[in-house]
This record gives C-alpha cells, sequence and structure tokens, in this order.
C-alpha cells in the first residue's frame, strides 16, 4: 500500500499533472459564473509557462541536483562492487518486444559496464524489479543482468537482486546479497539528477558508497535547430521536481540520512 501511495503521489506531483489539473480548473471555471477567476488562472498558466520556457529557470534548478555529487570522482586501485540502479529498461515493451528495450537512463547501464571493465576485480550489482505496482512480473532485472553479459560481464561476477521497486528497496535488499555488509568500496551509478536521494538511501540502509553521476541533464547549450526545446524544458522540470519530492518524502519516511544529502 505505501508503495502504491507513493506512486499516487509521485504521480500527482509531476509538472505534467499540475499543469493539466490547473488548466482544467481554469477552463472550469471560465464556463461557470465565476469566469473572471477562469480567465485570470489561465492568464497566470500561460505567463508561468512563458517564464519556463524562455527562462533558464530549469536547468538552474535541475543542475543545482546534478551538480551535488562530482563527475567521474578519483577511484581507489582496489573497488568491491559496483551498484547500477534500475531505472533504464521499459520491462513491458521489452517482454512484448522479446528483446531489450531501454528509455533515456541508459547510459546507467553503459556507465555500469564500462566500470565493470576497468575494475575487473569487483562484483556488479544491477538492482531492480518491477516498477510497476500493477504489473509485479515485468522486471527490469531480467533483461538487464543478460545486458551486462552481453556487454562483456563475466556472470560469476553478477549480483542480481530482482525484487525492489524504488530507490528505499535498492538499497536494503540489494544490502543483503553482498558479502561483505555493504562495508566494503562499493561504487553507485545512477543518474545525476537521481544521485542526491540514492545517496541518502543508501548510506542510511549501511553502504559505505562511492557516487558516480552520469545521464546529465544540464550542461552546454541546447540544440536549437534538433530540440524541440518546449517540451524538453517541461520535461526536465517534471523529472527535477519529481526528484525534489522524493527528496523530501524519503527524509519524512526516515529512509533517507539528510533532506539534501551531500558528499562526505
Amino acid at each position: 500500500m505505501d508503495y502504491t501511495a507513493s506512486k499516487l503521489l509521485g504521480l500527482l506531483t509531476t509538472s505534467g499533472s499540475v499543469l493539466t489539473l490547473a488548466l482544467l480548473a481554469g477552463t472550469l471555471l471560465l464556463w461557470s459564473r465565476r469566469w473572471r477567476l477562469g480567465r485570470a488562472l489561465l492568464s497566470c498558466i500561460v505567463l508561468v509557462l512563458a517564464a519556463l520556457i524562455f527562462l533558464p529557470i530549469q536547468p538552474m534548478v535541475t543542475g543545482r541536483l546534478e551538480n551535488r555529487f562530482p563527475a567521474a570522482p578519483a577511484l581507489p586501485d582496489h573497488i568491491d562492487g559496483i551498484i547500477v540502479l534500475g531505472g533504464m529498461v521499459r520491462p513491458e515493451t521489452s517482454r512484448a518486444r522479446g528483446r531489450l528495450t531501454l528509455n533515456d537512463a541508459a547510459e546507467r547501464l553503459l556507465e555500469g559496464a564500462h566500470l565493470a571493465h576497468l575494475h575487473p576485480e569487483a562484483k556488479v550489482l544491477f538492482t531492480g524489479g518491477s516498477p510497476n505496482p500493477w504489473d509485479p512480473e515485468a522486471r527490469e532485472s531480467d533483461y538487464a543482468g543478460q545486458a551486462l553479459i552481453e556487454m562483456g560481464i563475466e556472470p560469476a561476477r553478477l549480483i542480481i537482486e530482482d525484487r525492489s521497486r524504488n530507490t528505499y528497496e535498492n538499497a536494503v535488499f540489494s544490502l543483503k546479497l553482498t558479502p561483505d555488509g555493504g562495508k566494503g568500496t562499493w561504487i553507485l551509478v545512477t543518474s545525476a539528477l537521481h544521485m542526491p536521494r540514492s545517496v541518502g538511501v543508501f548510506r542510511k540502509a549501511g553502504w559505505t558508497v562511492i557516487p558516480w553521476p552520469c545521464n546529465y541533464l544540464t550542461g552546454g547549450e541546447p540544440e536549437w535547430a534538433n530540440e524541440d526545446v518546449t517540451i524538453s524544458r517541461l520535461y526536465f522540470l517534471s523529472r527535477t521536481v519529481h526528484e525534489m519530492v522524493g527528496l523530501v518524502y524519503y527524509r519524512l519516511r526516515g529512509w533517507s540520512d539528510s533532506l539534501f544529502p551531500a558528499p562526505n
């Protein structure tokens, strides 16, 4: 029940959901006796959208989270393990098409494999079950583990955690599968935007991790000729708001060691 409630909260707090509900409310008011209030609400929405689209608000907010931990930190000579967080596999589509299908967080998998080749002594732990509360059999791990093997990672090095449904369960369930209880030198690989929440959760669960952020959304100018900047900014803002809500929610639940985890 907690998991389903958290997913519903995340859905309702995305910028897309908030925008849709606000537009619906404004339209209903516009066709009622309070049409002036509806007109004012819709006008405010247009002004807010214009500000989000034409001002660098989204890159500034997103960059604040993404820059919390340094990119490509110095690593010790010996690494005990590499943790690759799920979130890049589209399990329902992969099942329907009979092949691995990835979303725009695919860099997590690629970066994990790259680090594994640089440190052949390290175990490679992939953690990710089904993110869909209504389809628990659609597990990311069913496809990601095989993908890592096809990328040259020996099966004997792999640790596959296939029950977790969110970041909290990633940390808690994976800890039980490690030979050292997470006290060795473990690299944590996930999207830069997701790294603050992930580090807080893993620390709270008892891990000692080296953050290795990837899959950046900010940095450099957008390719105006090839990207729909309007949609991109709203989409990136939605993901940023999701992480900010997640940071607050995880802290309130006691799942994270701080509200905005920082490097040690």
